[in-house]
């Protein structure tokens, strides 16, 4: 048995193409299938199942897709209601992929059917296994339980304790664990595991779901750790058991300046993908910042941020903009227009420019006024461990329907790193407020001499 990891960083999340040298099993697809499909050629195998472990919630799935075009098996649990013709699969049953048997373990908790799948190699090794567990058991953690809705949340917590522990008995301890989420995503909860690769075993040693001998402790945990999400996921799980369809990756044509110019004067969501202090010194007005750098950060607050099912146009290079249309058909943001090139004056030479100033926590120290505002737009969490003295906290996903309630005051905007205050920059000045883009680290406020807390 061979494991090929097909990995998502821009979503936290991994793929799987798992074969014997003949024939694949694609576990949890993400939409853009070519991935999927390059790493079978370069196996040398066919596609013969698709397996869902659940309806994902932070993913468009290509699962239905890949299994259409391949005349594959499309394993989904018989329990999810969905519109698409799929091969129903329960609890206990035992499939054939070549010489792979799958074994399907109900194992609820991030949803009420998910499903996990422990895989044997019989004829090799000694009995391979390969455990592939969704949203269910993670490197040291587990997938949250509140997105289904708040009144199941605590239940699916107590179904997670019991999960995890049922999946650990259905496998062997040298099984390998292939998680779905975990990898930054915001479908996990709990410690962060900075683990590249475990075992059924290593997790029973280590992993706080299964050593916490209390349930009603554990859970308590969960629920106490558990904070926001991308508002977009409230979209995903209907999108998927409907059956999208798929991915348009293409580059468009590029949008007529006149054209842009009224799309940036009439207030439509213009994205500029070029690095944060870039878009300070100089950006097309009424256009907001979201840097698109390495892409991890990108697509999950474009998401939680714009408004969905908006309009949307991009402003990049080719590479960024195409790259860019990819990660958001993950999210089901479909086909977003653009202007290509690398800088405003490529995009729209007639349309105004703005900009407004950047710099480090000393020139906080030195440039603030007494009735300035510091604007701290990490989550309340990160707020509550420490923080700016005097700061306010708006998190940046709520920062559009809140701008009207700060103060009319200079605001010196920050984060954690920078990215989340540039995109926050951008919409305070596109609402037409003086801002000051602090791009720098929160870790090193204090070593400027910025009063923190605790």
């Amino acid at each position: 048995m061979d494991v090929v990891v097909i990995e998502t960083p821009q979503l936290g999340d991994r793929s799987y193409l798992v074969h014997d040298g003949s024939v694949a099993l694609v576990i949890d697809p993400q939409r853009d299938i070519d991935r999927v499909e390059a790493a079978a050629r370069e196996a040398g195998v066919r596609i013969t199942h698709v397996a869902e472990t659940h309806l994902h919630n932070d993913y468009v799935t290509g699962g239905l897709i890949l299994a259409e075009k391949y005349g594959a098996a499309y394993l989904v649990n018989g329990e999810d209601h969905v519109s698409f013709t799929r091969v129903p699969v329960t609890d206990g049953q035992v499939l054939r992929v070549g010489r792979l048997s799958v074994s399907v373990v109900a194992t609820p908790g991030h949803t009420h059917t998910h499903l996990s799948y422990v895989v044997r190699d019989d004829a090799h090794d000694g009995g391979t296994e390969a455990v592939f567990s969704g949203g269910s058991l993670l490197f040291g953690s587990v997938g949250r339980t509140d997105l289904v809705s708040p009144h199941d949340t605590a239940k699916l917590a107590h179904d997670q304790y019991s999960s995890v522990r049922r999946l650990v008995e259905s496998a062997h301890p040298e099984a390998t664990l292939y998680p779905t989420h975990g990898f930054g995503s915001f479908c996990s909860i709990g410690p962060a595991s900075h683990q590249e690769s475990s075992t059924i075993g290593e997790q029973a040693e280590s992993n706080h779901a299964l050593t916490d001998t209390n349930e009603d402790h554990f859970v308590s945990e969960l629920l106490a750790n558990i904070t926001a999400y991308p508002a977009y996921y409230a979209h995903m799980s209907p999108l998927n058991a409907a059956g999208p369809g798929a991915a348009k990756l293409g580059v468009p044509d590029a949008v007529d300046p006149e054209e842009l110019g009224r799309r940036l004067k009439s207030g439509e969501w213009v994205v500029d993908l070029r690095h944060r202090v870039a878009f300070a010194d100089s950006h097309l007005q009424g256009s907001v910042s979201f840097e698109y750098g390495k892409g991890d950060n990108f697509t999950s607050y474009l998401g939680w941020v714009i408004p969905w099912n908006q309009p949307l146009t991009l402003l990049g290079s080719v590479v960024e903009v195409e790259k860019a249309i990819r990660d958001l058909a993950r999210i089901g943001i479909e086909s977003p227009d653009a202007a290509v090139g690398l800088q405003p004056g490529e995009w729209a030479p007639e349309s105004p420019r703005a900009s407004y100033p950047h710099g480090d926590w000393t020139a906080l120290w030195k440039g603030r006024e007494p009735e300035d505002v510091v604007l701290d737009v990490r989550r309340p969490e990160e707020f509550e461990a420490s923080h700016v003295v005097g700061a306010l906290n708006v998190p940046v996903y709520e920062l559009l329907g809140k701008i009207t309630e700060l103060p009319d005051a200079r605001i010196w905007v920050h984060c954690a790193t920078g990215y989340r205050a540039s995109v926050a920059a951008s919409l305070l000045d596109r609402a037409g407020r003086n801002v000051v883009l602090i791009n720098a680290r929160f870790k090193d406020a204090a070593g400027a001499g910025i009063e923190t807390t605790p």
